[in-house]
């Protein structure tokens, strides 16, 4: 989903509140877990092409 706009590009989705501190406060080694895959059917492409104003 991001590959178009960075080939490298891992977003992160913080889906409960609790991994939004974790993601602020916790070690590095700790937040990165946060970099995973959701589960299938959780994002949905709403748009797509070049964005007009």
């Amino acid at each position: 989903m991001v590959g178009s706009i960075h080939m490298k590009a891992m977003p992160v989705i913080l889906t409960e509140p609790d991994e939004i501190e974790i993601w602020l406060t916790a070690p590095k080694e700790e937040a990165i877990k946060l970099q995973r895959p959701l589960p299938d059917g959780v994002l949905e492409i709403v748009a797509v092409g070049k964005m007009q104003d």
